[in-house]
């Protein structure tokens, strides 16, 4: 097929890499790969080639466990080629930089590009925290200048977010995703907004486990146990922390904070600030949340490891369902099937009415002082599989009631978890605000929901896209979730946005309610 504008890169043409720290060689081994006669040119004298050793020791071992042929490991070494002089670089077709994250530096460097390359060489950017459109402010042609955020480790990672600056041509960056679809990648499409989609949208799986630890509402490991085993997340945040490092994701956040100029949306964790003043920079260090081996294990015998667990208690013989649970409606039947004699009332609630007249709800941004015996019971992706629960109960609350909502769940098979009297709980005042900040994106035109869903499922393994996730709970939830904890936390933080309000509007507008 003709090579045209806005069509991917041949493979006969050369691709650069500026940088060759673990990202660069991970990007150059993907175009390599890809079929491309690949240059690698680093600032440091001697780091090109070897890097270029590094990357050839990673395509052995890649033929050693039988996943790439002998013949193709030669044919792309000899496709590599480090180049001490960056005006080595003047036939690429494509230059991806991955230098350090510093504004000047890679201005600097795309200027001297600039007069060394052709003038239809696209320039890419790899960066994840720097503005895509000021860095190419200094460029004479930024209109070919494109963000091509890859993920770490590049050659297994799949998603690359493809970043449109300000002067981007529509072509670029089409090219640029056309050029990364055909390495194999699953690219998707953003403006160049701070944190781009990932890293903007997934600042609430951080912030609100940090802020239920801040208002002790639960410990560390119970916050992380809660949101594995019944939000569905692979990892909870504090350990996922302490594997990407507290100094690396903090800097993150506070980035994307302050390029938001300090909305309460995106206020950073005074806890982790904390740990990262203390040199507790998690799994690298030894210690972060949690303890660990010289191996990258946790360490044995770390009580902060352990979540809390309720002991056992009586199940209740005998509920009344009390309106419609919602996403919670799955209840009714494992009750039912666990033994329980369940009787429905349509009117009202919802919730589980209890024996001993006490009230199991579902979160709903509330808190349990406000009523008596109310218990509530947190969100789970999926009600059946999940393996634990989260309840919330306040002081006044009455040992009985808390005892026969514990007693109920671990008849379904649920582990339990009592966490503080914490208004919207931990998975689903998560789950509300990454709806919200998804929804807040796609109406700021900052991507599609299609594209958002696709990066948070492939760039932070999150079970669900959260605009896929908002549409399962109903359109108005998380609306409703949230407004309920601005009512009690009137920061601006839980505000929601106007996207969100107008989708629970024109729901109310269709009931004519």
């Amino acid at each position: 097929m003709t090579e045209t504008a806005t069509s991917a890169i041949a493979p006969s043409r050369t691709v650069a890499v500026v940088g060759t720290g673990t990202m660069g060689q991970g990007i150059a081994q993907v175009a390599l790969v890809a079929g491309h006669r690949v240059r690698l040119h680093d600032a440091a004298p001697g780091r090109a080639r070897e890097a270029a050793d590094a990357i050839a020791g990673r395509l052995g071992r890649l033929v050693d466990k039988g996943r790439l042929a002998v013949a193709d490991r030669e044919a792309a070494l000899a496709r590599l080629h480090p180049a001490e002089q960056i005006a080595e670089l003047a036939d690429a077709a494509l230059v991806i930089e991955a230098v350090l994250e510093q504004l000047p530096i890679k201005q600097e460097l795309f200027t001297a590009l600039e007069g060394v390359v052709g003038e239809d060489c696209l320039l890419a950017t790899n960066t994840s925290s720097l503005s895509v459109t000021a860095i190419a402010g200094a460029l004479r042609h930024p209109g070919r200048f494109v963000g091509l955020h890859f993920f770490n480790p590049a050659p297994l990672l799949p998603l690359v977010e493809v970043v449109s600056g300000f002067a981007t041509e529509e072509a670029a960056a089409t090219r640029a995703y056309e050029t990364a679809k055909a390495w194999g990648k699953t690219p998707v499409r953003c403006t160049d907004t701070p944190g781009f989609i990932v890293n903007r949208i997934a600042r609430p799986f951080y912030a609100e486990a940090f802020a239920v630890y801040e208002e002790h509402g639960a410990d560390a490991a119970t916050i992380d146990a809660v949101l594995r085993e019944c939000g569905g997340f692979r990892m909870g945040p504090f350990e996922l922390t302490d594997l990407i490092g507290q100094d690396v994701n903090e800097a993150v956040t506070r980035s994307v904070w302050e390029s938001f100029f300090h909305s309460p949306k995106f206020t950073p964790s005074l806890a982790q600030r904390r740990l990262v003043e203390s040199g507790l920079h998690g799994r690298k260090s030894g210690r972060g949340w949690y303890a660990y081996e010289a191996s990258g294990a946790l360490a044995q015998g770390d009580v902060r490891g352990e979540p809390h667990t309720a002991p056992p208690a009586e199940a209740p013989a005998a509920v009344t369902v009390v309106g419609d649970l919602g996403p919670a409606r799955e209840l009714v039947t494992m009750m039912t099937e666990a033994g329980i004699d369940v009787k429905t009332v349509n009117d009202g609630g919802p919730y589980i009415e209890l024996p001993g007249d006490g009230q199991l709800v579902p979160a709903d941004g509330k808190t349990s002082v406000e009523f008596a015996d109310v218990v509530y019971f947190d969100l789970a992706l999926d009600y059946r599989g999940a393996t634990r629960i989260a309840l919330s109960a306040s002081e006044d609350t009455s040992e009985r009631a808390l005892a026969e909502a514990v007693g109920l769940f671990q008849k379904l098979g649920k582990e339990v978890s009592v966490i503080g009297d914490v208004p919207g709980m931990i998975v689903a005042r998560t789950v509300a605000m990454l709806a919200d900040f998804a929804a807040d994106a796609v109406a700021k035109g900052v991507a599609s929901a299609e594209d958002i869903d696709t990066a948070m499922r492939l760039g932070v393994n999150y079970p669900l896209g959260p605009v896929e996730w908002n549409r399962r709970l109903g359109p108005d939830w998380a609306y409703d979730l949230l407004s309920a904890l601005h009512e009690r936390c009137p920061t601006g933080r839980y505000a929601p946005s106007l996207a969100l309000y107008r989708q629970a509007y024109a729901t109310e507008g269709e009931t004519g309610s």
